[in-house]
């Protein structure tokens, strides 16, 4: 087919999700176009340079590989080869304000008897009994988070009672855990990875015990030049697939047949660009108003997104450091004694001053291309409120960073101040900055009214020819789901436009889901 001929698709933003999507896409025969605002690709997920130290701007750490295992596989490529996946082995040291600390890692007996050695036997046994719970429950959940909702029709399939039997939806994951782990500290080293959510694990729904089942049973994996490389390679895989990358320009709004909900192209400086249909990869809010004006839009118009729940956002520090930390493991996380109340400030709206939990990223350790010989860059991310509660992070935030600086302490950095020779701070202001809606890092909280069909669809139900891809749709943020939202997007585009593609013995449709009459035809002919 010639390129003329082939359907055409415009990515907007060269994002995880719509690198995942463009991958698919183009090993399904269509011409792709990604419109990229910035001068590189990944979105918030980027490295990042400065004073010789290199940084990943978002995400630091990968887990859960079976997504982009078999994304790569239907392009005919390996991902742990194309990608360079290292283990980190421990998985991450979690201190504990209440005292103690684990070295959480994916070998399961180990990891029992560590449970054990901190906390008893009652607790080890929880700790089976919690592997045992969430593997059933994410075999039982793949169906809901790899298949598309459009409506609460959805929930009486087969697919939703089948996940409803272990997913209890009416508990949060704290009170999920309550029932196997007596010691609040186990409790926590199970479901501190809510944060990943930007949510409380007081308030996620319990479905979201499975985060940590998935690093124990998967593993997390670093790669080398930060997790941002990840998204360089994508992209050139993309490229030499065929697929179009076009940086530094920014699409300036969705354009529309007349007054229809039909929507033909989108713009930007250099001009329109048609497409049979569009991938939006970008902020979900800040794109919703950004490109399509607020009369267009219901469902989803700017005063009903002001009502919708946020994540948090963070604060952070980029730390180039003139020495190694070689004895500290590649992530450590501090919890707050009092963590319940720490993170009940945040929600709130109120900057946890007196016992911040921080993580520490301690890249070098595994990577040494991130930093000049004999030093290492540090990473560290605070969770604080975001945008919408009114806080002068200007005034204030110098304050905070040596509060920040403080509490590394516990984690084992005990001479920071004195090695710091390139230092970079980012507050929820800056972040907002960024075109990301309040910012609100990890996008629409994951609460049970703002999940599968009550998230923005992935193809998206305002509008006709228009796909969601990214932390904004179902199945929500973090890379795995992200990526999972580019395949799930690229299977209603190619349904959508007649064509069943080789991927290479992947699974095009989904099987709990009936597939369109027009698809059903083509499989018979």
């Amino acid at each position: 087919m010639s390129d003329d001929a082939k359907p055409k698709v415009i990515i907007v933003g060269a994002g995880p999700g719509g690198l995942a999507s463009a991958l698919l896409l183009a090993k399904s025969g269509i011409d792709v176009t990604i419109l990229e605002k910035e001068n590189f690709v990944g979105g918030r997920t980027h490295v990042w340079e400065k004073d010789g130290f290199k940084f990943d701007n978002g995400p630091t750490f990968f887990h859960f590989p079976e997504i982009i295992e078999e994304i790569f596989q239907a392009i005919g490529r390996d991902a742990h080869k194309d990608l360079g996946l290292i283990p980190i082995d421990p998985n991450y040291r979690l201190v504990f304000g209440a005292g103690g600390h684990i070295d959480a890692t994916c070998d399961l007996e180990l990891m029992t008897e560590r449970v054990r050695e901190l906390s008893g036997e009652v607790n080890a046994k929880g700790f089976q009994k919690y592997i045992e719970d969430n593997r059933k429950k994410l075999n039982r959940a793949k169906s809901t988070l790899q298949t598309p909702w459009n409506s609460i029709t959805n929930v009486f399939s087969k697919r939703a009672f089948s996940a409803a039997t272990v997913l209890r939806p009416w508990r949060s994951v704290a009170t999920d855990l309550q029932r196997i782990f007596p010691d609040p500290r186990i409790r926590l080293a199970m479901s501190f990875q809510t944060k990943y959510l930007g949510m409380s694990p007081f308030h996620a729904p319990s479905l979201f015990t499975i985060l940590s089942y998935l690093e124990y049973a998967h593993g997390v994996f670093h790669t080398e030049g930060g997790l941002g490389a990840i998204s360089e390679r994508m992209a050139d895989i993309a490229k030499e697939m065929g697929v179009k990358i076009q940086l530094g320009e920014k699409v300036e709004e969705i354009v529309f047949e007349g007054n229809s909900k039909k929507v033909s192209g989108v713009r930007t400086a250099q001009g329109v660009y048609t497409a049979d249909k569009i991938v939006v990869n970008a902020d979900f809010a800040t794109a919703m108003k950004g490109l399509v004006p607020d009369k267009r839009r219901r469902k989803w118009s700017n005063k009903k997104l002001e009502k919708k729940g946020y994540s948090c956002s963070t604060f952070m520090l980029y730390l180039g450091m003139d020495k190694l930390y070689d004895q500290q493991p590649h992530h450590q996380i501090y919890a707050a004694k009092d963590y319940e109340s720490n993170l009940d400030a945040i929600v709130g709206g109120d900057v946890p001053w007196e016992d911040p939990s921080i993580y520490v990223q301690n890249a070098c350790v595994t990577d040494n291309t991130l930093a000049p010989e004999g030093k290492s860059t540090l990473y560290v991310l605070v969770p604080v409120p975001n945008t919408k509660h009114d806080i002068d992070w200007n005034s204030m935030k110098m304050e905070y960073r040596d509060i920040v600086i403080r509490q590394m302490e516990k984690l084992g950095f005990e001479d920071v101040e004195e090695h710091i020779v390139s230092e970079t701070i980012v507050t929820p202001d800056d972040w907002g900055e960024r075109s990301i809606y309040r910012g609100a890092v990890f996008n629409l909280t994951h609460n049970i009214t703002q999940m599968l069909w009550m998230r923005p669809n992935n193809r998206f139900e305002e509008f006709e020819n228009v796909y969601i891809v990214g932390g904004g749709t179902h199945p929500g943020s973090g890379l795995p789901t992200i990526y999972e939202s580019g395949r799930i997007s690229s299977k209603l585009i190619c349904a959508d436009l007649g064509i069943v593609p080789d991927w290479n013995g992947v699974d095009t449709w989904f099987p709990t889901v009936r597939k369109p009459k027009s698809i059903r035809k083509i499989n018979a002919n």
